[in-house]
């Protein structure tokens, strides 16, 4: 797999993650990448999470507001749409389908080895 095509996978993977932990609640940049960090994604740069936020925003699925912060400046917040809502529910379903393809083909993979 090339390396963009890596790249393009990764982005439709935390583009998906991040609704999914929006919908848990609202969250900003930095908390958000803490999170993911937590969940396993510790190899994302910093720089990757803010333009997948501008895009979902950009597409209606997630919304950002300034809203005060308990430890200093407003922050931008962000907020799980209706649209975004559907979206995670769709990305939840494509990834059950897909890794239950990719489970059987390992499966099958590892009986020929024997």
């Amino acid at each position: 797999m090339t390396q963009k095509n890596s790249s393009q996978m990764l982005k439709g993977i935390l583009s998906g993650s991040i609704l999914i932990l929006l919908a848990e609640e609202s969250l900003y940049g930095y908390t958000l990448s803490e999170k993911l960090v937590d969940f396993g994604f510790a190899e994302i740069p910093k720089g990757t999470i803010y333009p997948l936020l501008l895009t979902l925003e950009k597409k209606g699925l997630i919304e950002g507001r300034m809203e005060a912060s308990p430890d200093g400046p407003q922050r931008k917040y962000y907020f799980l749409t209706e649209a975004g809502e559907k979206e995670k529910a769709s990305f939840i379903q494509q990834w059950r389908q897909l890794k239950n393809n990719v489970d059987a083909l390992i499966e099958r993979d590892e009986k020929n080895e024997d």
